[in-house]
């Protein structure tokens, strides 16, 4: 387990219920939840105009709006922190000539991720698989992430909807308090059980940040770029539309870095009643010697409805 603070969670989400700063202990593997608050805790990455990463940023850098009133940032860190993180892999039958490049570019982004990431891989087609064994949630394992990307035969239709819902709840499972899912699809899908509706809504109430990487031929009659570019916008990723299938390795590449170069900024929501609501958020960030940043985050959140029963003064998470 990396050392340093680390939040714990009771509830879905961009929200967190019950989240407080505490202690790593390495030597059992937990650390103790000691009070209970509501906490938004937001994934942000800054640039400069040119695309370069904005780094030493402090809290009195940013400015955080909800709903276009100004909020108190209470918590902030920056640095490379380890993620929960999944590979949604597309292999329905329009992959079959792109598979090995999508291989690559996979494996590729776990090279360049921080050692102590948890991941896994989602292969879909008709149906949603995972890639590692059911026994094995995550790993870091380059040889095991290998095999889960070559177990599936590119065939059949595209269940893009089903495969997000399911890699969206099975994100909730990493001990990791920083989430990402990079999806690589035409962004088509004609076979799932869930609709895009759903799917937006299931991204409203988690903390992930979605990375979306089309890539289709001209003439696929199922590609759907607005479709990804919509999920990386309101999860504060990025959506990827490369000309040639060699970009993918950079892009990948890239989509790692920019993991590694995020801040968090936590800050706790004001109720006027009980309900849940959709809240739509905005983050300015500034510095002295700097014109113009550029921050990307997560566009709006789901806040459930509130929690009356009383908590336990203190829990212990593992």
């Amino acid at each position: 387990m990396s050392s340093g603070r680390t939040w714990g969670k009771w509830c879905v989400p961009a929200l967190f219920i019950a989240a407080a700063w505490a202690q790593d202990v390495p030597s059992s593997g937990e650390f103790k939840i000691s009070t209970a608050v509501e906490l938004v805790l937001l994934d942000v990455s800054v640039r400069d105009p040119e695309g370069g990463y904005i780094s030493g940023l402090s809290k009195e850098s940013f400015q955080v709006f909800e709903n276009g009133a100004p909020q108190k940032i209470t918590e902030f860190s920056r640095g490379d922190i380890p993620v929960a993180v999944g590979l949604v892999m597309d292999d329905s039958g329009s992959m079959r000539n792109k598979r090995a490049e999508l291989n690559t570019a996979g494996l590729a982004f776990v090279e360049a991720s921080n050692r102590q990431d948890q991941i896994f891989v989602v292969n879909f087609n008709d149906k949603v698989r995972t890639g590692l064994p059911d026994s094995l949630p995550f790993t870091d394992d380059l040889v095991l992430l290998r095999s889960a990307l070559s177990r599936a035969r590119p065939e059949g239709r595209t269940a893009l909807y089903d495969a997000m819902a399911f890699s969206l709840e099975h994100l909730e499972k990493g001990r990791r308090a920083k989430k990402a899912l990079i999806v690589v699809s035409d962004g088509g899908d004609n076979v799932s059980a869930h609709n895009f509706t759903q799917v937006l809504r299931r991204i409203q109430e988690s903390s992930a940040t979605i990375y979306t990487v089309g890539i289709y031929d001209e003439d696929d009659p199922d590609r759907n770029p607005a479709v990804l570019k919509r999920i990386a916008k309101i999860s504060g990723g990025e959506c990827f539309l490369p000309a040639e299938r060699h970009e993918l390795t950079t892009i990948c590449q890239k989509i790692a870095k920019d993991i590694r170069n995020r801040y968090t900024i936590g800050y706790i929501p004001v109720r006027t009643n009980t309900k849940a609501a959709l809240r739509k958020i905005r983050v300015v960030a500034s510095a002295p010697d700097r014109e113009k940043l550029i921050v990307r985050t997560r566009t709006s959140y789901q806040l459930p409805e509130a929690v009356t029963a009383e908590p336990k003064a203190s829990r212990s998470v593992r």
